[in-house]
């Protein structure tokens, strides 16, 4: 099977390239690589089966590209990630996430694609009424970044209305794990092992009680690859693992797995922050066959590992 990445030279994309290539596909990335790395790609380049297009999504020469090349998915995960910057400058998130979707959309209709497997994120819940947030939770986008992302949810149904395109749309917890960057507000996982590994301070804010649902980024892109196949159509499912983890615990897992002192700074909660935040991904398991395999202390020992080994 021929499988379009965007995004696959960032921290999830990329791991969801060698999880594709492994499995025998066929498997070309498009990346503008403004926050995805070549080097994240090295060893899948070594394969006759990938190519990398250096190609902003937004570009209409991405639709002749597809049209050329004639995939059979697409896994849309190219994307603006942060809510900050969403506040800082909505109409640059607006144009990449949502411009930037609807263009590969009509990137996969020319191609003849059979479908999407689009990216989304918890943030499209706003602040819950449960949690865990259930598969059919209403949403509440309470950023200009929640509220691109459930854009392309729309346009997602939209075109499978208009044009039979069809599509599965995976909402995403915290994703952790190696590539992951400890540039910016996302990735606390990154954040506190690079700082942990290089004996520099570490910050938690508030009074260490916030919550949310770590889950790993090789069980996440076992989700894209089983959305790939037949299962899932027009569905939409939390990628999670329904279990709240504390900051305030993170980080002693974290310092633990890097032998360092669990010592973090504490400061005021920043604004905008939510107390708690955890989804149920029971429907996954219906769904798709998914569930989350990999425990929060595996994970952060592998993280840990990979960061250390660079």
């Amino acid at each position: 099977m021929r499988v379009l990445v965007t995004g696959g030279a960032g921290f999830i994309g990329s791991t969801l390239v060698d999880r594709l290539l492994a499995d025998g596909h066929d498997v070309a990335v498009v990346d503008d690589l403004s926050s995805g790395h070549r080097s994240n790609v090295d060893a899948a380049a070594e394969s006759p089966n990938f190519r990398l297009h250096d190609l902003d999504i937004r570009q209409p020469a991405l639709v002749g590209l597809a049209a050329g090349w004639r995939p059979e998915v697409v896994c849309h995960l190219a994307a603006q990630i942060s809510v900050r910057a969403s506040v800082a400058d909505p109409v640059r998130d607006a144009r990449v996430n949502v411009e930037g979707t609807v263009n590969v959309l009509e990137a996969a209709r020319a191609a003849g694609a059979r479908k999407v497997v689009y990216a989304s994120s918890v943030a499209v819940y706003g602040r819950p009424a449960a949690i865990p947030v259930p598969g059919d939770a209403a949403t509440d986008p309470r950023s200009p970044y929640a509220a691109s992302k459930l854009s392309g949810e729309s346009y997602l149904a939209t075109y499978r209305a208009l044009y039979g395109l069809e599509s599965t749309t995976l909402v995403l917890s915290n994703v952790y794990g190696p590539r992951q960057s400890p540039e910016g507000e996302a990735g606390v996982v990154s954040i506190f092992t690079d700082a942990l590994l290089r004996g520099e301070p570490t910050v938690v804010y508030g009074d260490g009680s916030q919550t949310r649902d770590y889950v790993f980024v090789e069980d996440v892109v076992d989700g894209f690859a089983r959305a790939c196949g037949q299962r899932g159509n027009g569905g939409r499912f939390n990628l999670g693992t329904g279990v709240r983890t504390s900051d305030r615990e993170l980080h002693s897992l974290v310092a633990a797995a890097a032998g360092a002192a669990d010592r973090p700074r504490f400061e005021p909660v920043r604004l905008g922050d939510l107390p708690h935040m955890a989804v149920d991904p029971a429907p996954a398991l219906d769904g798709l066959g998914w569930q989350p395999r990999t425990e929060l202390a595996t994970g952060i020992k592998a993280t840990v590992e990979w960061a250390r080994s660079r």
